[in-house]
C-alpha cells in the first residue's frame, strides 16, 4: 500500500482545532484540500503529519506552536491614531483590518486594544502563540 512521501501531492479532510477543542477550520463541507508537499504551502507540522499515512487513513496530530505559527511577536504590535482610520469606523477588540505598506502590499491586522486617541494593532496570525491539534484524512495521493 503506498504511504505519503515528502514532495507528493496528495488531497486531505482536516479539521484545525485549538487544544481546549474550539475548531478554526475545518474542511470536512467542502472539497478536500489539495497539497504539494515540500512547497511550503503549509504549516511545517501539518506536512510532517501527513508523511507515512496511506490513503483513507484517519489520525490527529497535535502541532507545537513552534511548528505551526511560532510564538506572538509583540514586535508586531503597532500603536496607530484613530486619526488614521477612516472616519465611520468604529474599532473594537477583535475586529479586523487591512492596511497597506509602503509598497501597497496589503497586510491583515487584528485590533488588539482600543485606547482614547489611539488603537494597539497586531499584525500576527490570530494563531501565532497557539498549539494546534488536527484530525487529518488522507484521501488521495496524487
Amino acid at each position: 500500500m503506498s504511504t505519503v512521501k515528502e514532495n507528493d501531492t496528495v488531497k486531505v479532510h482536516y479539521t484545525g482545532k485549538l487544544t481546549n477543542g474550539q475548531v478554526f477550520d475545518s474542511s470536512l463541507e467542502r472539497e478536500p484540500m489539495e497539497i504539494a508537499l515540500g512547497q511550503g504551502q503549509l504549516i511545517p507540522g501539518f506536512e510532517k503529519g501527513l508523511i507515512d499515512m496511506a490513503v483513507n487513513e484517519k489520525k490527529t496530530i497535535t502541532i507545537d506552536k513552534q511548528d505551526a505559527y511560532g510564538e506572538v511577536n509583540d514586535a508586531l504590535f503597532q500603536k496607530i491614531s484613530k486619526t488614521q482610520l477612516p472616519e465611520d469606523l468604529k474599532p473594537e477588540v477583535g475586529m479586523g483590518l487591512v492596511g497597506s505598506n509602503a509598497q501597497g502590499q496589503e497586510q491583515q491586522f487584528r485590533v488588539a486594544k482600543v485606547e482614547e486617541e489611539d488603537i494597539i494593532i497586531d499584525a500576527n496570525h490570530p494563531l501565532a502563540g497557539q498549539d494546534l491539534v488536527f484530525d487529518l484524512e488522507v484521501v488521495e495521493i496524487l
